[in-house]
This record gives C-alpha cells, sequence and structure tokens, in this order.
C-alpha cells in the first residue's frame, strides 16, 4: 500500500486519513464561519460545538458507549447533521434509516442492525406505529438549549479502521446488506467528493440528497476539509429549486435518480438565464442526452462510477466524453474480468473489479454476513457485482448491474425485498420484479403476478403494497402471468419475462385518469 499523502493532501501534521480529529480541529478554530446553512440560517462552528457537546452529554444520559450503534431516521435539518457529527466524534456507529422505508424494511434494519436506540421524529410516527424494536429504545432528539455551555466537547481516540456507520444497501437479490463504514472510507469519501465535484475555495455546494445515502453523508466533512460552504435543503423540489439556487448562489449540484431529467422537463421560463451553477456530478446521464443537457442546463457534467462498499467513488470522467464513467481514481486500478476471471479486450463488457493503493479504501466487511463478505473481497480485491467497457482511449463505460436489482430514481432496489412483501398477499402464489425503462431516472419496476385462484384488482393490491415498502420499491407496473418457467432449482427463469410494458397495467396513468 501507498501513503496516502500521494493521493490526498495532509490537512495537519498527525492526519491519519480520518473524521474525528479533523471535525474537533475544525470546531476550535474561526468559531463564527459558517459550517453550513439550512433554510437561510447560517450555522457557524461554535454553535455547531455546544450543539455537539450537549449532544454527547446526552448520550452518556442514554448509557451509550463507544462502538454501540444508533439508527437515526431523521429528514434533512440542522439537528440531523449536528447529530452525526457527534455520533462521529463519540465514536458511536451511525445507522442511518431510508425515510422511505416501510415495516418490512424497517423491522428488518432493526433485527439485524440490533441499535441501542433509534431516534426519530414525529413526521414517522404514523409510519412507525406497531413497528417492532426489540432491545431498541425509540426515542427524540433533546431540544437544543442555546443558553447551556456547561456541556465542553468530548474527542475520544479513534481509529481510522473504527465503524463510523452501517450502511444498508440494496444492492443484490437477497436481504439488504450492511456495509460497515470506517472512519477511514468517510474520509476517503469526502477527499474523492472534493475531487469528483472539482471543489474549490469559496465554493457553495448545494445538499439536497437524504443524509441517510453516502451521496449525502459524504459532503458532510467538506466544509473541513477546505474553504467551502454546505447549502441544505430539506428534499430535491422542482418548484423551488432555482430559486433556492439563486439565494444560496450554489455552484455544485449532485445528480441522481433523475434530478437532471425533472429539471430538463420544466418550462423554458422556469430557469434563469444565468445561475451559479459551474458543475453537475453524478452518474446515469445517457451519451445521448448529454450534450443536450449541458447546453440547456448551462453546466459542465463530470460522471463518475462507485459504490458504498468502495468508499463511494471509483472512476470519473474529467474529459466530457459523452456516457462514459472516465477513468480510475488515482489511488484506483480498475479491472474487467470475464466469468472465468480473465481480462475482456476493449469494447467488450466484463466485471468491475476494483484494487486500492490506500489502505481501508474498501469495506472490512458486511455486517453479519461472511458469505456476502467472502463473495465481494478476493484476494485484496472487490469484485463490484457491476458490468462495464473500455474504449480504445481508456474511458470506461458503465454496463448495468449483474445481479437482479433495479436502480430507482437514486435507490438500489432489490428484487427479494418486493417479492417477499407480495408472497404475503393471500391471492399472490409468485411474483417476479424485474426493471424496465425509465423516461425519468435510470429504470422502473414491473412486478410479474402469478395468482392463485382468483385475481386481484391492481389498484387494490397496489393500495395493500404502498403500506408495506418504500416508495421506491413500489412496482410501476403490475402484469398477470399464467405460469413461470423455472430453474431446476426452482428459481424463476427471469431472463424469459417480456421488458415490454404495453399489456401492464400502470399506476400512473391510472393516476392521471
Amino acid at each position: 500500500m501507498h501513503s496516502y499523502s500521494q493521493y490526498f493532501p495532509q490537512r495537519h501534521p498527525q492526519d491519519a486519513l480520518d473524521c474525528a480529529p479533523l471535525i474537533a480541529a475544525g470546531l476550535r478554530d474561526k468559531l463564527s464561519a459558517a459550517v453550513l446553512h439550512f433554510d437561510e440560517h447560517a450555522v457557524t462552528r461554535a454553535e455547531t460545538a455546544q450543539r455537539i457537546a450537549q449532544l454527547q452529554r446526552w448520550f452518556a444520559d442514554q448509557q451509550l458507549v463507544a462502538g454501540d450503534r444508533v439508527a437515526v431516521m431523521l429528514g434533512n435539518s440542522a439537528e440531523h447533521i449536528h447529530l452525526i457529527y457527534a455520533l462521529i466524534l463519540s465514536g458511536l456507529v451511525w445507522v442511518p434509516v431510508n425515510t422511505k422505508l416501510r415495516r418490512a424494511g424497517l423491522e428488518y434494519l432493526i433485527g439485524h442492525a440490533e441499535p441501542k436506540l433509534f431516534i426519530s421524529e414525529p413526521a414517522f410516527d404514523e409510519v412507525l406505529d406497531g413497528i417492532e424494536y426489540g432491545n431498541a429504545r425509540r426515542i427524540e432528539l433533546p431540544a437544543f438549549d442555546p443558553g447551556d455551555i456547561r456541556a465542553t466537547l468530548a474527542t475520544p481516540c479513534i481509529d481510522p479502521g473504527d465503524p463510523l456507520c452501517v450502511i444498508y444497501t440494496s444492492g443484490t437479490t437477497g436481504a439488504p446488506k450492511g456495509v460497515v463504514f470506517t472512519h477511514r472510507m468517510m474520509r476517503i469519501a469526502s477527499e474523492a467528493a472534493m475531487q469528483v465535484a472539482d471543489v474549490r475555495p469559496g465554493d457553495k455546494l448545494f445538499l439536497w440528497e437524504p443524509l441517510c445515502h453516502i451521496g449525502g453523508a459524504q459532503m458532510l466533512m467538506l466544509p473541513f476539509l477546505d474553504a467551502v460552504e454546505l447549502h441544505v435543503v430539506p428534499r430535491f423540489s422542482a418548484t423551488q429549486f432555482w430559486t433556492q439556487i439563486a439565494r444560496s448562489r450554489a455552484t455544485q449540484l449532485h445528480y441522481l435518480g433523475g434530478v437532471l431529467d425533472i429539471l430538463m422537463q420544466l418550462p423554458d421560463h422556469a430557469q434563469p438565464q444565468a445561475h451559479t451553477i459551474r458543475v453537475a456530478w453524478g452518474a446515469g446521464v445517457s451519451a445521448s442526452a448529454w450534450k443536450g443537457i449541458e447546453s440547456r442546463l448551462q453546466v459542465r457534467l463530470r460522471e463518475c462510477y462507485g459504490m458504498t462498499e468502495c468508499s463511494s467513488f471509483a472512476t470519473l470522467n474529467a474529459s466530457g466524453k459523452p456516457g462514459s464513467v472516465g477513468k480510475a481514481l488515482p489511488w484506483i486500478d480498475v479491472e474487467l474480468l470475464d466469468e472465468s476471471g480473465e481480462p475482456v479486450a476493449d469494447g467488450e463488457a466484463g466485471e468491475i473489479v476494483l484494487s486500492s493503493r490506500v489502505e481501508g479504501t474498501f469495506l472490512p466487511t458486511y455486517l453479519k454476513n461472511e458469505d456476502a463478505t467472502r463473495a465481494a473481497l478476493r484476494n485484496g480485491k472487490l469484485h463490484t457485482g457491476d458490468s462495464a467497457r473500455r474504449d480504445a482511449d481508456g474511458d470506461l463505460f458503465f454496463v448495468g448491474r449483474r445481479t437482479e436489482s433495479m436502480r430507482v430514481r437514486g435507490e438500489n432496489v432489490s428484487a427479494w425485498e418486493i417479492e417477499r412483501v407480495f408472497a404475503q398477499h393471500p391471492a399472490v402464489r409468485a411474483s417476479a420484479a424485474i426493471g424496465v425503462a425509465s423516461a425519468v431516472g435510470e429504470q422502473e419496476i414491473l412486478l410479474n403476478v402469478q395468482f392463485n385462484d382468483v385475481a386481484v384488482d391492481w389498484e387494490s393490491m397496489h393500495a395493500w403494497a404502498a403500506e408495506r415498502l418504500a416508495s421506491f420499491q413500489l412496482p410501476r407496473y403490475y402484469r398477470a402471468v399464467t405460469h413461470f418457467e423455472l430453474t431446476p432449482s426452482e428459481r424463476i427463469k427471469k431472463h424469459l419475462l417480456k421488458r415490454d410494458v404495453s399489456d401492464a397495467w400502470d399506476r400512473s396513468a391510472s393516476v392521471a385518469a
């Protein structure tokens, strides 16, 4: 392994490519400087340090000790960000909970992660009603007291390899996997975000992403890495977007989940003639749409490829070649291998297999899942399960996921998660979820259903599912089938299922009608 300083700046003499010391040092310097802006309110370093100190005292009252897991189901807010900083500085393991999850997904996460606390807010009371928490205690955050200056910031010794969080990803057909994400991985992700987004001193980064995703969480370190500002909003809103950009004077936009498609569909008069966004960075823009998006939105696109397991980023398209995810980042090596583990020729698709020159770039393990860990980490390399091809210039083009997962508006969706819920419906004998083309974002979900005896109307079935699945897990299309072709091991041959939706029930058309 190489010294990390070859690839990332050394921020202070004792910098070990970690997070907690960097945050702690930043909160003791330039106390009047803003860490972030939320709803036009500037949150200073002094206020942030005071709030973190109060939260650390509260952690002690809750009898939490370093290494304990704390599940967090909160919307974007300054309080949420302060909590994340406090967890990092205290050596507690943050378990972000996707706010779109419903009963089945929530109870799986709680049962698997076994958090000591489950922190939520009243906005989710209805969703959480009746949920089984096991040994966890559900609790709300205490109110911030600006006048309370008794607590002082605690900075325990935390190893860069210690877990910072457990991020659940639905990247396979099976149950969601908990990626153990270390302090070093978060630091690498944040440093890489600076490079991928072409961040410069004085930039203002627009943060709309849910903080339960690495895409949002990795941004929280940036004010401690350089003289930049975070401008945080509760959620992405097409109707408010350009007003928010004008107010914040944001210079970077992270795109995923169809954000650019949505902005492109706005009427011309909704977009100002001039704005401050310099760079839009993310993944999912096709070669055919590339030039049109850059021209209409007046931004420079910087595509990348990565996954949570590799500290978020692996490649960057800095050249602007339409449709490409570019070349490997300086500390990453990318191989494209066939099913026998041999390199494929230029132009042919192969599995993306990653190596890193910086120790600690890849996840150490999946939580309680040795089989998945062994499958992903082999001989020091990360086997992603994704496919790409390389052109004669050495630029990479993402082909797709080799698993039966789908990508729906920025979310990895496991077919297994959907099918296990529909298996509970009394009228369903078997179901198969597959991804089909979408006009907005990456894919839509088509659910093929084999009924037991009597078919159920799709509207009532969809309403039933909406109480049990996250919004991004809900099929858009439903189609009845008389039977499924099965493998000798009784698995549905999904490759034989047609992707044409002309004969499927479309819930969007039903709502529009």
